[in-house]
Order: structure tokens, then C-alpha cells, then sequence
């Protein structure tokens, strides 16, 4: 176990408008941006802070890198992390075992984010997660269930699934966080979040709020830089966070 010496960011504020950017990636406890894809821990505490309690049981389907995870501990959350690959599983437990006073518990479980049958209807206080932007980043090569190897189209099939688990869970009044973007298709804008944000609301869930988060740190490589002048299409370069209300 490797010593930790800074366990909390510095000089932390709530985020109090729509628009949020974190340039630093986030450096306390056990982060790290070594998981592709992983979002900054300041998106999660800003959650977690704002739409749930000390011992609140919150749920991550999408548990990747552990982010969340870390956070929900740290913040004396109780959390059950979810993911369909065990690597993923491997990490978040490596990176969740730590001692801190106070702090949440963790349980981490190997499934589907379609389909949670080992959680209670209603037993969710708050649910934080970052799901896949379909096969932008591929997570494994043949794991069956996982969402990162699927086609725009299925891809919104099986979060219709996720959207259901997430309504079905999830406590009445309570809040639903999750961070998506978009992609492009033949130089053309396919707006996957707002297509999944369709599906949330089709699922029962009301849009509490629609927040614009700035990315930074983003690979973009020679080969992107030339295509975006050589096509004319400008560099995505903010996702969609969505908090829904149940």
C-alpha cells in the first residue's frame, strides 16, 4: 500500500454554474489519470457534495478507473462500484484500499449495468457514473455486455436498459448523475448525450440540470489536428454532464 500525504484538493469550492472546467487533473489520495477515459475527481466530490449525505449508499455501474469510488469513501459515502471488467475491478480495488478516519465503505461487484438484479428496487441514495461514449474507447476485446465495443445504435439500445436499472434503483426524490459526449460521424455531429438524456427522461427521470463540461488534457494528435482542416470540423471538446431527478 503506498503512503498517501495529500487527501483532499486545495482550495476547493463548489462549482456554482452550469459551466465547469478542471485543468488540473486532480492529484489527492490514490488519482491518477492512467485509466483512458477516467473523468477528474472534481466532477464526483462536486456530486457527491451537492446531491447526496454522509452515509448515503451510492451506486457506480460504470466504475472504470475507481474515481468515484475514491471520492465516495473519502467523503464518508458508502458506494457499491459496478463493472463487467475484472481488470476494471482489479484497479478500483487497489485503488480504494487505503484507512481513512471516517470515511464510507466500498463493495465492489463484477455485472451489467443493464441489468442490476442484485440491487434493490428504491435502495439508492444518488447514483454518479460515467458510462462509455460507445466504442470511442474500447475497455476489452470480447467481454460480452460491454458497452465500450458497441456501435452508436446498439450502444443507445442498451442504455435505454441502463436508464431503467438506474429509475428502478434509485430512491424516489433522489438524484442521478451521469457524464456523457458526443462523436462524429463522416465529419457530421451524432449528439449521443442528448440522445441518452431522451432516453433518461422516457424513463421516468426529470432534468434537474444540463451542465457543459470544458475538456482538458484531451489526445489530440497530429492526425485529428489535420483532419479538422483537411474536412472542416471543429475539435469536440466539452461533454454533457446530466443530474436527473427521480
Amino acid at each position: 500500500m503506498r503512503k498517501i500525504t495529500k487527501w483532499k484538493p486545495d482550495d476547493f469550492e463548489l462549482e456554482m454554474n452550469t459551466v465547469w472546467s478542471f485543468p488540473k487533473r486532480g492529484n489527492w489520495a490514490t488519482h491518477d489519470a492512467k485509466y483512458r477515459g477516467n473523468w477528474s475527481p472534481y466532477i464526483p466530490r462536486n456530486l457527491l457534495l451537492r446531491y447526496s449525505n454522509e452515509g448515503d449508499l451510492v451506486l457506480d455501474q460504470f466504475a472504470g478507473g475507481g474515481t468515484t469510488l475514491v471520492e465516495a469513501k473519502l467523503l464518508n459515502r458508502n458506494i457499491i462500484g459496478v463493472d463487467i471488467n475484472p481488470l476494471s475491478l482489479e484497479r478500483c480495488l487497489e485503488k480504494t484500499t487505503f484507512d481513512y478516519v471516517n470515511s464510507g465503505q466500498v463493495y465492489i461487484k463484477q455485472g451489467n449495468a443493464c441489468d442490476l438484479h442484485f440491487v434493490p428496487d428504491g435502495s439508492i441514495d444518488f447514483i454518479c457514473t460515467h458510462p462509455p461514449y460507445s466504442n470511442i474507447i474500447k475497455y476489452s476485446e470480447d467481454i460480452n455486455g460491454d458497452l465500450s465495443l458497441l456501435g452508436i445504435t446498439k450502444f443507445l439500445e442498451q442504455m435505454n436498459n441502463v436508464a431503467s436499472e438506474c429509475y428502478r434503483t434509485l430512491k424516489q426524490g433522489k438524484f442521478c448523475a451521469i457524464l456523457m459526449g458526443d462523436t462524429r460521424k463522416k465529419g457530421c455531429i451524432i449528439p449521443m448525450s442528448f440522445d441518452v438524456m431522451k432516453l433518461f427522461q422516457t424513463a421516468g427521470f426529470t432534468l434537474k440540470e444540463l451542465i457543459m463540461k470544458e475538456q482538458h488534457n484531451c489526445k489530440a494528435t497530429g492526425y485529428w489536428k489535420t483532419n479538422s482542416i483537411k474536412y472542416n470540423f471543429l475539435l469536440l471538446a466539452h461533454e454533457y454532464l446530466f443530474v436527473f431527478r427521480k
